[in-house]
């Protein structure tokens, strides 16, 4: 059997720059022409492509100048992950963590498979509905925590966070960030063809959760069955004294909790992105620290531990920007779209489809940014389905399925490096993890693909 070795994440990551500067040297620099409509979006004209007159010539120094660039580009998030990661060593130093999870592990002991169950289902639900993704960081420290009190380790904790949360974005319900975006730009009713995705909705989750839960039994089974065995040999020894939950634990826990209503009210009402999150992160941390009276000087050296942590996490996310960079600066991004779109009309209704959703999931590793997707792809999708006989909601399911289930494996998608730099596992290790089912989650999505356009789904 042949092994195939995966290489350190950074190590994939200059892979990766090289041959997307290399791609940039290749193939022909084109453009599609943008307008703004009538809302303010910047989006493709189709039908505009054109090759550029003057090639853009790239040197080999991009590589190297493209990486402070991308880290200028991406420090919203680079940023967030810092300040949450200083937020919870303060977390960690009140108890108030460790004191929740020997809660937790009172009630979930004996049932493993619930805790997956509900995991799931939470992050799935949350995605679905309004497009959560960047703030279930602050989850991953108590959930690797738990897994490994459980006899169980980090691929699990990050199976239940990001299977979770990346079927609920490939069938988004309401998601404003994805579904309504793309419907938009397609012209089809908002929210509309709900009843389809609810029913793939089980399909995919039941596949995906099988897919946990098996690993996690054979992992409690016999912790060398690990994927990360050889990373965290304590794995399956875990403590088993933790802390009471006292009272300022608990004021400190529903200062969370009130947290996330505000989080959850913000992004709904007020649009609030990752700005606004860092600040109301920031200042539940200063409430930690009144409540637990921790000094000042404690809580400094606890943050600046906490923030310095991430710091591998806070390149990486640099490095997978820099990927799309380096097409966007050869201006050939627009060619592969362009190249890439041109069989769906040749294949047929069928067929045009499941090329469809191949196509949207390869694009995903180029613009890992699901409104940027939507904005770029859709309006070259939409009128290649209208002349191959696709409806317009295929074509934005093809969209959806395509960019929320590849966000679980691409690493140019900072929140998926930022989530596994938080929870110490190494990309290749997850890849490993990951792989298996995404071929069955994206064979799935082809019959769904099939199936829609056999039913006329609208």
């Amino acid at each position: 059997m042949i092994k195939i070795k995966i290489p350190h994440t950074l190590v994939l990551m200059m892979y990766m720059m090289l041959a997307a500067l290399v791609l940039t040297w290749l193939i022909p620099a084109g453009e599609f022409q943008r307008s703004v409509n009538d809302i303010g979006q910047t989006v493709v004209q189709p039908g505009t492509y054109s090759t550029l007159a003057e090639q853009p010539w790239l040197s080999p120094l991009t590589l190297f100048t493209v990486i402070p660039q991308a880290l200028a580009d991406a420090q919203g998030v680079i940023f967030f992950v810092l300040l949450i990661g200083g937020v919870m060593g303060i977390l960690r130093a009140t108890g108030m963590l460790d004191a929740l999870i020997g809660l937790l592990l009172a009630k979930f002991a004996n049932k493993t498979g619930w805790l997956i169950l509900g995991g799931m289902l939470t992050f799935g639900i949350f995605s679905a509905l309004i497009g959560v993704a960047e703030e279930y960081l602050i989850f991953v420290a108590m959930l690797v925590a738990l897994c490994r009190a459980l006899k169980l380790d980090g691929i699990t904790a990050m199976g239940i966070l990001i299977v979770g949360y990346g079927i609920g974005y490939g069938l988004s319900l309401f998601n404003p960030f994805t579904l309504l975006i793309a419907q938009a730009v397609a012209e089809v009713p908002p929210a509309s063809g709900l009843w389809y995705r609810l029913v793939l909705w089980p399909v995919l989750f039941g596949i995906g959760f099988h897919h946990v839960y098996k690993y996690a039994k054979r992992v409690a089974a016999d912790p060398s069955q690990s994927l990360l065995a050889d990373l965290t040999p304590e794995q399956g020894n875990a403590t088993t004294e933790y802390p009471r939950l006292t009272g300022r634990h608990k004021i400190i826990l529903l200062g969370f909790v009130a947290v996330l209503g505000l989080l959850i009210w913000g992004i709904k009402v007020h649009g609030w992105y990752l700005v606004e999150l860092s600040a109301l992160f920031l200042g539940f941390g200063l409430f930690a620290v009144i409540v637990a009276k921790m000094g000042a000087n404690q809580a400094a050296n606890q943050f600046i531990e906490g923030a310095a942590e991430l710091t591998a996490t806070a390149l990486l996310i640099g490095f997978a920007r820099s990927i799309a960079m380096i097409m966007e600066q050869g201006q050939v991004l627009d060619t592969v779209i362009y190249y890439l779109a041109m069989p769906v009309e040749a294949f047929g209704a069928h067929f045009g489809a499941v090329s469809m959703l191949f196509i949207q999931s390869m694009l995903n590793l180029f613009i890992p940014s699901g409104s940027g997707q939507a904005f770029v792809t859709m309006p070259i999708m939409v009128p290649i389905a209208d002349t191959a006989g696709i409806s317009r909601q295929i074509a934005v399911l093809a969209f959806q399925m395509g960019d929320g289930l590849m966000n679980m494996i691409v690493p140019t998608n900072p929140v998926l490096m930022g989530i596994l730099g938080l929870a110490g596992v190494p990309y290749e290790r997850w890849f490993k993890f990951i792989a298996p089912l995404m071929i069955k989650l994206i064979l799935a999505c082809a019959v769904a693909m099939l199936v829609a356009v056999s039913i006329g789904y609208q």
